[in-house]
């Protein structure tokens, strides 16, 4: 496929997989998505709601991400944050943040600005006292659907007009709470969309990230569209300026891991030794259009053909998490992200993968950093070499760090 033609397919593609996401439906039930797995969808939640409180750590609700002072590691500081102030606990690596983003038509945002506070686009601070914030449950199931309802309105702003929330999505904000949280570093990781013009995050964050004198606190990430035919010499580019992961999302991104397209992609990101990031499994709250991509048999093809990447599936397969496990069990080159799972699932996830695969993550700033962490202090209580490993030692691992 010539490039100028492939731009224009993959703009326009781009463009209606964008809107699509956000607003319309696609065909329902197909071989690659079918009625039981939609069903399964439903069971879970359901499920997951009844079990709340019952397992090994009992109930685990608090009043907002403020409300996880209560917990022994932490304490609201005199400005009202939210503070790690024990001492024993490992700095962390965060392997899954993000920035600001603006796209399309919606103006640039100053990455370099301090602002009062973070508006998380799941904020479950916006209001005093917080949302109930219960850590049992994947986090999604903790926002109303007027909390959902907010999220996508504020995802078409960043494509549009600007988004008041992404404007707090900044370097400083980050840098703080990193700060507040004992984060040592978090890795950066944008999307490519494949739209016509506005989508450069990755050039835009690595501008900024290098403006603000942010390395090595901020690691370089980056994303490439899947099936562009230039993918690898981007990705070549990509790692001669420091990236150390890719960030690929099937859902937005609206592809299948396990395409034949997607071949020279795993390929050069082996040879370059660079980590693939997936968003992982269906998280519940995107279009029911876009779950086809996200069904854990679809990414086992992937994982298994190419052994030599790294894989790390983000939010540990989301609300697909029973599908991810018997995959991390079988191959080795592939890691589990974990933010999103609740204590109970997490502690499945330390006995039945082990500590040494699971890595830290946040998705800030969808959410507070601490949401994610205040999960793994309570679920490797008593286990110190489980708790290092996961906040940080699988991480030096995984990049390569002295």
């Amino acid at each position: 496929m010539k490039r100028r033609h492939f731009l224009g397919i993959a703009g326009a593609a781009g463009l209606a997989g964008m809107a699509g996401y956000l607003l319309l439906r696609g065909d329902r039930f197909s071989a690659r998505y079918t009625a039981e797995e939609a069903e399964a969808l439903i069971a879970q939640k359901v499920h997951e709601v009844a079990q709340s409180g019952t397992g090994p750590f009992g109930a685990q609700v608090y009043q907002g991400y403020r409300g996880l002072a209560a917990l022994p590691w932490y304490e609201l500081n005199e400005t009202g944050r939210l503070v790690l102030v024990d001492e024993d606990v490992p700095s962390a690596i965060d392997v899954h943040a993000h920035l600001g983003m603006n796209m399309l038509f919606a103006p640039q945002i100053d990455l370099s600005q301090r602002t009062s506070r973070v508006e998380y686009m799941l904020d479950c601070d916006a209001t005093d006292p917080g949302c109930p914030l219960d850590l049992d449950v994947y986090i999604n199931a903790n926002f109303s659907d007027a909390a959902l309802r907010r999220l996508q309105l504020m995802s078409l702003a960043q494509l549009l007009h600007g988004s008041g929330a992404a404007a707090t999505h900044t370097i400083p904000n980050l840098l703080a709470e990193m700060d507040d949280c004992r984060v040592e570093r978090a890795q950066i990781l944008p999307i490519a969309w494949g739209l016509p013009f506005g989508d450069a995050l990755t050039e835009t964050w690595l501008k900024a990230i290098e403006g603000a004198k942010a390395e090595p606190r901020l690691l370089r990430g980056g994303s490439v569209v899947p099936g562009d035919p230039d993918a690898p010499a981007k990705l070549k580019v990509l790692a001669e300026q420091g990236i150390r992961m890719i960030k690929l999302h099937p859902t937005m991104q609206r592809f299948y891991p396990d395409d034949r397209v997607m071949a020279p992609i795993y390929e050069a990101c082996g040879e370059l030794g660079l980590p693939i990031l997936y968003h992982g499994g269906r998280a519940g709250i995107e279009p029911e259009f876009s779950h086809k991509y996200a069904l854990m048999r679809h990414y086992e093809g992937a994982i298994r053909d190419f052994p030599h990447v790294q894989f790390v599936l983000g939010h540990a397969g989301a609300r697909d998490v029973d599908g991810a496990i018997p995959l991390a069990q079988k191959y080795k080159n592939l890691w589990l992200g974990i933010h999103g799972q609740g204590v109970t699932k997490l502690d499945q996830l330390v006995r039945e993968v082990g500590a040494d695969r699971l890595l830290y993550g946040t998705d800030w700033p969808f959410y507070h950093l601490a949401a994610t962490q205040a999960k793994v202090l309570i679920v490797t209580e008593g286990k110190p070499a489980a708790r290092h490993a996961i906040l940080r030692g699988n991480a030096e691992r995984l990049f390569g760090f002295a």
